[in-house]
């Protein structure tokens, strides 16, 4: 692998040639230098959510039509030189699937995002059956991507020769496939729709992880517990929440939702008992079981006696009305769909069918306002949303 650091190279990139590897703060200021001057530059980032309680962006690779690069934000002391690109209305930044990307690198960065492609959103847009890129590749190219490294932890370091190869094909082929997707969407008329698709993407915002103490009432089956069984469920919850930041992990490496449920309907009285608990291997045994059995005592201690009542997480339920218009809705839009081809989220989103059916509005400003529906698709759908929402007799 070529190492990028003070010196300065560009190469045309065919897949045999390395990435430039950029990891020192005088690469990054070269990198930004040329980067500056691209009209269009293929993004994507590597994160560590299987691996990390609070997950970071681990990696981010750039490619350009004569060059890839990878930079190891955790090597640099910043990476806010990338800020001004990725917000520059001048060059047009190109993903796969990017809301993830865009989420992470505004939580961890607070970069802002102008004049966007994903190259998902357009192969949905043109009503491609598979829009995975290792599938798109594959048909479109003929390229195989290594899928091994799916699951890789992007935090450890070093990365191997295979992760890094890995990581630089995720945007080594976009500018080809984005030159593809353009010429198609303009054929079909449908570049102005994917254009609107693309600014919503700008206004993504992240939400801050947060615990939620009250969070078990929502895990599967926790509302057929009994209130000592869910007193047992409520303290292995709040146990595997502060194990799992103390060992830097995701909650679900400590222990799965499905083993806290089963411990909880059993709420063993010993290791050998609690041995014998599907899920609950000899590994889980040895490094927890003494905290376990005592969170379980805690349970048995304090029966939960009344629902809790976790964080909301969506708006109050429809009443019947509200209920009756959006089934109307989904019928329409699933009609709409199937005329053109695609799947039903491409005519309108689920969020804009919910907000409508709520709000019940009467006019097309007042759906715009109520449904954050975009230009282009209240011009194209507006009316008939309205209509189904009010039909004539």
């Amino acid at each position: 692998m070529q190492n990028y650091t003070d010196t300065f190279q560009i190469n045309r990139p065919d897949i045999e040639t390395p990435p430039l590897w950029v990891a020192t703060p005088s690469g990054l200021a070269a990198v930004q230098a040329e980067l500056a001057n691209v009209v269009t530059l293929a993004v994507d980032t590597e994160s560590d959510s299987l691996y990390s309680y609070f997950e970071k962006v681990c990696l981010l690779q750039f490619s350009t039509h004569v060059a890839d690069y990878v930079v190891d934000p955790l090597a640099l002391p910043d990476i806010a030189a990338l800020g001004p690109i990725l917000a520059n209305p001048q060059v047009e930044k190109v993903f796969h699937a990017a809301e993830y990307d865009i989420l992470c690198l505004k939580r961890d960065y607070e970069f802002t995002f102008e004049n966007l492609f994903d190259t998902m959103i357009a192969a949905r847009i043109l009503g491609w059956p598979n829009v995975g890129l290792g599938n798109i590749l594959q048909e479109r190219f003929g390229v195989a991507l290594n899928k091994k490294m799916q699951r890789a932890d992007w935090g450890h370091r070093p990365l191997t020769a295979e992760q890094i190869a890995y990581a630089r094909e995720d945007t080594h082929y976009l500018l080809a496939l984005r030159d593809l997707q353009i010429r198609e969407l303009e054929n079909m008329g449908r570049l102005e729709e994917a254009r609107e698709e693309f600014e919503r993407l700008t206004r993504v915002e992240p939400t801050p992880r947060r615990f939620d103490p009250d969070g078990y009432w929502n895990l599967d089956g926790a509302r057929d517990l009994d209130p000592v069984q869910l007193g047992v469920l409520r303290e292995l919850f709040h146990f595997r929440d502060v194990q799992a930041r103390k060992e830097d992990h995701p909650p679900f490496r400590v222990l799965s939702d499905t083993t806290l449920f089963r411990i909880s309907s059993h709420h063993p009285n010993s290791l050998r008992e609690l041995g014998r608990i599907a899920g609950v291997s000899s590994y889980v045994a040895q490094r927890y079981g003494q905290p376990i059995l005592q969170a379980i005592g805690r349970g048995r201690a304090a029966p939960q006696t009344t629902p809790p009542h976790p964080r909301a997480r969506r708006e109050a339920p429809l009443d019947n009305s509200a209920r009756a218009r959006l089934g109307r809705l989904k019928d329409w839009r699933k009609h709409r769909a199937e005329a053109r081809g695609v799947a039903p989220d491409v005519i309108v989103s689920n969020d804009v069918l919910f907000a409508a059916a709520r709000k019940n509005p009467r006019t097309l400003e007042t759906l715009i306002a109520a449904s954050d529906l975009g230009p282009w698709k209240a011009k194209e759908y507006g009316e008939e949303l309205l209509n189904v929402l009010h039909p004539k007799a």
